[in-house]
């Protein structure tokens, strides 16, 4: 019997008109018109776009299928506004990693680096991004780096991200991603003692399912797609092992 293909999962941030030329971290910002694109090609090629719950099944190899995991990172105000009309558009679904103390703010922690603020979702914003058929997952409480605290306080940080956001949208928290790619195994244990059950790097690659549990579904690398990526591009990370042969390592904006 032929096995699950590998399988992409694709790492966005913010769906909007992208900052003037040289502003730090430009490439992370890709337009609606792109994403629009982009989409459409997942669906042309008879890809389905799935959040981290529905796409548990397929990194279990309980089912099989052309499916690509979608996932923003950061809670942004314009996934909501800007993508998330594309995804129902066909009828796909994807998670949205949240910073649990920047509901309703911004992207606070991005400031000392010279990049823009913009708001973040707000509770109303999270209860309709689930109510178009999406889902929150957690993405700690102040997008701190992980290994750059002590391990109290990245408890703390990975465990009361998913208690707060429960409690804002009374409903269960499962995915976690680790801020800035930053994670050590400790910190993978932390986030199983935390009740998760996947969790989201930016260590580049496919996922090779079947995973039987474990720390594989804990560190889960993703490929990032950037502003400047071309429909060639997305085809070559999804369909070859285009993205399985990057190094390891943490995207310095996630």
């Amino acid at each position: 019997m032929q096995g699950q293909p590998a399988i992409p999962i694709l790492m966005y941030h913010q769906v909007d008109t992208p900052a003037p030329r040289g502003a730090p971290l430009r490439g992370l910002t890709v337009s609606p018109a792109a994403f629009a694109r982009q989409m459409g090609l997942l669906h042309a090629l008879g890809y389905r776009g799935v959040c981290m719950s529905e796409l548990e099944p397929y990194l279990g190899g309980m089912l099989k299928g052309k499916v690509v995991g979608l996932t923003f990172d950061d809670g942004y105000l314009n996934n909501l506004e800007q993508a998330l009309p594309l995804l129902q558009r066909y009828g796909f679904s994807a998670t949205c990693y949240v910073v649990s103390n920047g509901v309703g703010g911004t992207n606070a922690w991005d400031h000392v680096r010279g990049i823009a603020s913009k708001p973040l979702m707000g509770p109303q914003h999270l209860h309709a991004w689930i109510a178009g058929g999406q889902e929150i997952g957690g993405h700690s409480c102040d997008h701190v780096d992980l290994t750059a605290v002590a391990p109290a306080a990245a408890r703390q940080q990975i465990g009361a991200c998913k208690s707060q956001l429960e409690a804002l949208i009374d409903a269960p928290i499962r995915h976690f991603c680790y801020p800035y790619g930053r994670y050590t195994r400790d910190h993978l244990n932390m986030a199983r003692e935390a009740g998760y059950t996947t969790a989201t790097t930016t260590r580049r690659g496919r996922v090779h399912a079947p995973l039987a549990g474990g720390a594989g579904l804990l560190e889960l690398p993703r490929v990032p797609v950037w502003r400047a990526t071309t429909l060639l591009a997305i085809w070559l990370k999804m369909m070859t092992g285009y993205e399985d042969r990057k190094t390891a390592g943490a995207s310095s904006g996630d």
